[in-house]
């Protein structure tokens, strides 16, 4: 995607989650597969990452500090989410008051941190149809908790079933 949208700077950095495990997403937990929407509901799901929007967070608020820069893009989302904690609008607000703390940019005040989450508030219908106004290259996309070998989407699990539903209602074509 960066490549594709001629990104000036891409950086990988290698976080190891599954040192911790706790999570379908993370250790050797079978992924929930054909849950109906009322299920996804319903509690928080074991494809829940201990702490994973922390830590994302953290590394981002690390590189933003360093590039004296005030922003932070995160694409969390509040309305179609598959009850994740750390996608919650609170959440955020308490991390962006936490990070304006703990950095010496905040403290000095080079710079006022805000963390800006343009999906928080879409449904995935809405995702969709803002991902096809920015010209996003669905083909480039997966939304999978447990691709096979070759990558693919499994088509089962609660990310795909929710992406499914977000292009249907959108009445866009998922290819």
């Amino acid at each position: 995607m960066a490549a594709h949208f001629g990104a000036t700077r891409h950086m990988v950095a290698k976080i190891g989650l599954d040192a911790f495990g706790g999570s379908a997403l993370t250790a050797d937990i079978a992924v929930p597969k054909s849950r109906s929407t009322a299920e996804m509901g319903r509690g928080i799901p074991i494809t829940y990452v201990p702490a994973r929007n922390t830590i994302f967070l953290s590394f981002a608020l690390a590189w933003a500090e360093v590039l004296v820069s005030s922003d932070i893009f995160i694409g969390v989302n509040a309305l179609d989410y598959s009850g994740y904690p750390d996608c919650r609008p609170e959440y955020i607000e308490a991390y962006e008051r936490m990070a304006n703390l703990a950095t010496r940019s905040g403290v000095e005040g080079a710079t006022r941190l805000k963390i800006h989450t343009p999906l928080i508030q879409l449904s995935k219908a809405g995702i969709v149809r803002l991902a096809r106004e920015l010209e996003v290259p669905f083909p480039l996309t997966h939304s999978c908790y447990d691709p096979g070998p070759d990558g693919r989407a499994c088509g089962e699990c609660d990310a795909c079933l929710l992406r499914r539903k977000g292009f249907e209602e959108a009445g866009i074509e998922d290819r």
